[in-house]
C-alpha cells in the first residue's frame, strides 16, 4: 500500500464489513517472512467464510452433546473413525507447534485449515453423524466425546488466528478452562497415536472418492442410490470396509453394500473402480436407465458430430486462415480440440453401455 498513491486499505472498512477475525486471518494466509502480499477482498470473505464454517460445525455439535453422557468415555470406547481423527489432530499439534516454533505463521495457519475444513468438517463430521441420529446407537457417546475432544484442539491451534470466534466457542463448549488465551496449548500424545487406523480410514476415504468421481462422470446426482460392491482378496481390507460400513453406506450413496472376496454376482456391465487392494463396482443399470442414457448419449454424439464437421470446415478454409485475427484462428482450433475430446468420452460411454 502506497500513501502517495492512494491505494491504501482502512482496517476499519474491513472489520465492519467481514469482522476482525476475517481481518487478521486473511493477512496471516499465504504470508512468509520478508515477502509482499496483495491484498484481495475475496481472500477476506474466503476467511470470514471459514469462521462460519467452524461456528456452524460447533454449533451442531453442541446440538448434539446433550445425546449421551460423555464423562466416562475412554479411549478403548472409541471406534475406527474416532481414532482416525483423533491421530491426525494429534500428529497436527505436534506439526502446528513446530511450525509457530520456526514463525512460519502462514504454513501453520493452512495446516489448521486445511484439517478443520476437510477431515474434520467434510469427513468426521459426516462420518458420525448415522451414530448421532440413531436413538439406539451406543457408541453415540464416543463419537460426541471425539467432535468435542478434537474440535477443543483445532479451536486452540486457531486462537493466534481468529481470537474472537475461538473465544466465544471455546466458553459455550466446555467448562473446564476459563478461557482459550490461558488454556494449554496442544500438544502430541503418545496414547493418541492410530497409525493402523489412520491407514484404514484412508481407504474408506479413497473408495468413497472413486465412487463419488464415477457418480460425476455419469451425471448421476448423490440422492439417487445404487449397490456397492467392495471386493477384495485381503481379509484385512474386507474387515475395514465391515467395521465402517454404517457410515461408509452413507458417504458413498449406496442402497447396500456388498463386501466379498470375489466378482460372484456382479453385473459384466457394473461400473469399476479400482483402489489400493481392492476393487469397487456399482450395477450400471442402478445408476442410470440404460435406455435413456443411451438415447441420450447419441443425441450428444449427433450435437458433436455438426460441431466438428463445422469446425474442421473452417480450419481446412484457407481464406479464413490467412484473413482471420490469429486468436479466432487459434480458438478454433482450441474448439475442436475441446470437442474431439468429447466425441472420445461419448463413444466410449455408448461402447460401455453395449
Amino acid at each position: 500500500m502506497s500513501k502517495s498513491l492512494g491505494n491504501g486499505i482502512d482496517p476499519l472498512e474491513v472489520i465492519d464489513k467481514y469482522g476482525a477475525d476475517a481481518l487478521r486471518m486473511t493477512l496471516m494466509t499465504g504470508n512468509s517472512i520478508g515477502n509482499d502480499m496483495r491484498f484481495y477482498w475475496e481472500r477476506v470473505e474466503a476467511s470470514r467464510n471459514f469462521a462460519n464454517k467452524m461456528w456452524n460445525a460447533s454449533r451442531f455439535i453442541m446440538m448434539n452433546m446433550e445425546k449421551a453422557d460423555i464423562s466416562k468415555v475412554e479411549l478403548k470406547d472409541l471406534l475406527m473413525a474416532d481414532r482416525w481423527i483423533l491421530s491426525k489432530v494429534n500428529s497436527l499439534a505436534a506439526d502446528v507447534t513446530s511450525l509457530l516454533d520456526r514463525y512460519e505463521m502462514g504454513v501453520a495457519l493452512s495446516k489448521v485449515y486445511d484439517f478443520a475444513w476437510e477431515e474434520f468438517c467434510d469427513w468426521y463430521i459426516e462420518m458420525v453423524k448415522p451414530r448421532l441420529w440413531n436413538e439406539d446407537d451406543d457408541t453415540k457417546a464416543a463419537a460426541i466425546w471425539t467432535l468435542k475432544t478434537v474440535l477443543i484442539q483445532i479451536l486452540k491451534m486457531l486462537h493466534p488466528y481468529i481470537p474472537f470466534v475461538t473465544e466465544e466457542i471455546f466458553c459455550n463448549i466446555q467448562d473446564e478452562e476459563e478461557s482459550i488465551m490461558v488454556s494449554s496449548w496442544p500438544v502430541y500424545k503418545d496414547e493418541w497415536n492410530f497409525a493402523e487406523e489412520e491407514s484404514a480410514l484412508e481407504t474408506i476415504k479413497e473408495a468413497v472418492r472413486v465412487i463419488r468421481q464415477a457418480r460425476v462422470d455419469m451425471n448421476v446426482a448423490p440422492r439417487h442410490k445404487a449397490s456397492v460392491y467392495v471386493v477384495s482378496e485381503s481379509e484385512k481390507v474386507r474387515n475395514i470396509f465391515k467395521d465402517n460400513e454404517v457410515f461408509f453406506e452413507n458417504l458413498a450413496s449406496a442402497s447396500a453394500v456388498n463386501i466379498q472376496s470375489d466378482k460372484t454376482g456382479i453385473d459384466d456391465n457394473a461400473v469399476g473402480a479400482m483402489i489400493p487392494h481392492a476393487a469397487i463396482y456399482i450395477p450400471l443399470a442402478e445408476l442410470v436407465d440404460i435406455e435413456k442414457e443411451r438415447e441420450r448419449l447419441l443425441g450428444e454424439k449427433d450435437r458433436l458430430e455438426k460441431e466438428l464437421a463445422r469446425s474442421k470446415g473452417m480450419l481446412s478454409n484457407e481464406r479464413f486462415i490467412s484473413k482471420a485475427p490469429e486468436s479466432k484462428v487459434l480458438e478454433e482450433r482450441e474448439k475442436l480440440a475441446k470437442y474431439e475430446n468429447m466425441m472420445e468420452q461419448v463413444l466410449e460411454r455408448l461402447k460401455s453401455l453395449g
